[in-house]
Parts: C-alpha cells; sequence; structure tokens
C-alpha cells in the first residue's frame, strides 16, 4: 500500500533515506545506460582494436579504418560508457563522446536515457521541494501553554489554555477545536477505550475561527453538556484515564499550505485553580508581547467541586 503511492512514501521517508535513494537511483541509472551504451559499441564492433583500426604498410604504424563510423566516438571500454552516460544523463558535455548516425538502436537510447534522467530529476525537485515546505515546520513556532487551567470565568467553571504564533506572518482563516479522549462505555456494555468527544469552545466571533495578532486564551465553559461535568480536582492526577487533545488548523500566509498544530493535556497537566498572567501590554501606543511569560499561571479562588455540584448548589460560590 506504501508502494501504490511512491511519491508521498518518499516525502515520508527522513532526510538520510531521501538522500540516499536519489543517490542510489542515479548511480543506478548511470550503470544500467552505461552497460547498455557498452553493449551497443561491443555489438557494432566500436571496441574491436582490429576493425577501428588499419596498419600502413609504408609506415607500419595503425591509424583509423577508413571508411568506419561508431555508433559512439571515443568508447574505448566500460568506463568510457558510463561516462558517457553520465555525460547523457546531466547533459554535461565534455565534447569529447558523441552519438553519430550510424545506429539508430543509439539515437532510440539517447532518448530513453534523457527522458528517464527528467523524470527521475522531477521527482527528486518535488521531494526536495515538498519536504523543504512541509506544513509541520511553520507548526513549531504555533505555541500551546504548557498546562492547562480550570478556574471560574463570569461566575462559571471554564476550562482554559493559552496559544499564541511566535511569526509576524499570520496564519490565515485559523481554527481551533478540542476533544476529550477517555475510556467510556454504552449502556449495552460496550468498552469504547478511546471514545472522542468534541467540547464546545465559547468564542465571540462564532463558531472555532480564531483571529491569532496575539496570543489568546481559549476557554471551554464546563456545563451539564460538557464531558468535563464531573471533573473534580480530586481526579486530576495521573491515574486518571483523561486526555484533552487541542487542534490548531490555517493557512499559511507566505506558501498557501495548510498547516496543523496539536498538543495534548493529561489530567496531571490541568491545574485547578489557576489561570493565565497577562503578557499583553501597551506601550508608546503599541502593544507588545512578554512570550518569557506564556506559560506563567496564578491561584485564584475556586471551589474545590465539580461543575455539577457548583450549579446544583449556588452556596457553594
Amino acid at each position: 500500500r506504501f508502494l501504490q503511492d511512491v511519491f508521498t512514501t518518499l516525502v515520508d521517508l527522513k532526510w538520510p533515506h531521501t538522500l540516499l535513494i536519489f543517490t542510489m537511483s542515479f548511480l543506478c541509472s548511470w550503470l544500467l545506460f552505461g552497460m547498455v551504451w557498452w553493449l551497443i559499441a561491443f555489438a557494432h564492433g566500436d571496441l574491436d582494436h582490429s576493425t577501428r583500426l588499419q596498419r600502413d604498410p609504408a609506415e607500419g604504424a595503425a591509424g583509423p579504418a577508413a571508411g568506419f563510423v561508431p555508433c559512439v566516438t571515443s568508447i574505448h571500454s566500460f568506463t568510457s560508457a558510463f561516462l558517457f552516460s553520465i555525460e547523457v544523463q546531466v547533459t554535461i558535455g565534455f565534447g569529447g563522446r558523441m552519438v553519430t548516425e550510424e545506429c539508430p538502436a543509439a539515437i532510440l537510447v539517447l532518448i530513453v536515457q534523457n527522458i528517464v534522467g527528467l523524470v527521475i530529476n522531477a521527482i527528486m525537485l518535488g521531494c526536495i521541494f515538498m519536504k523543504t515546505s512541509q506544513a509541520h515546520r511553520r507548526a513549531e513556532t504555533l505555541i500551546f501553554s504548557k498546562h492547562a487551567v480550570i478556574a471560574l470565568r463570569e461566575g462559571r467553571l471554564c476550562f482554559m489554555l493559552r496559544v499564541g504564533d511566535l511569526r509576524k506572518s499570520m496564519i490565515i482563516s485559523a481554527t481551533i477545536r478540542m476533544q476529550v479522549v477517555k475510556k467510556t462505555a454504552s449502556l449495552e456494555g460496550e468498552v469504547v477505550p478511546l471514545n472522542q468527544i468534541d467540547i464546545q469552545m465559547e468564542n465571540p466571533v462564532g463558531g472555532n475561527s480564531i483571529f491569532l495578532v496575539s496570543p489568546l486564551i481559549i476557554y471551554h465553559v464546563i456545563d451539564k453538556n460538557s464531558p468535563l461535568y464531573d471533573i473534580s480536582p480530586m481526579n486530576l492526577h495521573h491515574h486518571e484515564d483523561l486526555e484533552i487533545i487541542v487542534i490548531l488548523e490555517g493557512v499559511v500566509e507566505t506558501t498557501g499550505i495548510t498547516t496543523q498544530a496539536r498538543t495534548s493535556y493529561l489530567a496531571d497537566e490541568i491545574l485547578w485553580g489557576q489561570r493565565f498572567v497577562p503578557i499583553v501590554a501597551e506601550e508608546d501606543g503599541r502593544y507588545s508581547v512578554d512570550y518569557s511569560k506564556f506559560g506563567n499561571t496564578v491561584k485564584v479562588p475556586t471551589p474545590s467541586c465539580t461543575a455539577r455540584q457548583l450549579e446544583e448548589d449556588k452556596s457553594i460560590m
């Protein structure tokens, strides 16, 4: 199945493996066509010195045979055939060897080798371009806070995290979504080990779209429709089977390629009763961002109960 989509397989490979495959592709093609050129010269008699040379009776010296035209000039051995194969495929053209009109088969091989060389070059350039411009490279500068927090906002418990972009070039049509992955069981007793449940976020813009011009605090109100409705501080430990996945997608402004950045928070990476410190300040009519405090949090008064208990008993507040 991987070989049916060779291009994607080559792009997904690591750089050493990709470079090794391309190097071997060139070497194998040069050796293959070098052998073909040697066979053509051998079949035509270009390698037979008795055919190519004639001896002058007066001087006793050997010279080129009159009327003999080789298929490829200056091919005397497999080494010279291999060098001619390299010259044909990479169009170096030192000028010492050339195809003549003597052999139609040599002309056909010349055409085939040029086409094969162009195909290998096209695949190599395409893979190198795709590997150097892969979307996950841009995602390296999309950062998430190391911890998520749960605290009160507008009198309701909210799950919050911070996301930011380190580059000045923006992510166009940025959207963010969250999912809770945990083990669940149905009423019929079916156990789903990795059940994925979408989390609805509060966004005044509408939907999941965000304008990532500065670091934003993304929050989810924990209400009766939330999968975190029965989560309390007692559940936030490493034994709890809970993980919240955050996915940020958008179009890179400079290349137009869609990129995706992902992170996840385990139960022990969620801090209860804390909120993020402000990092955006106004200086001389401009806004500045202090990324050194990107993940810093501060403790705030928060009830140590679930959202269900808080909704049922307002006196807890």
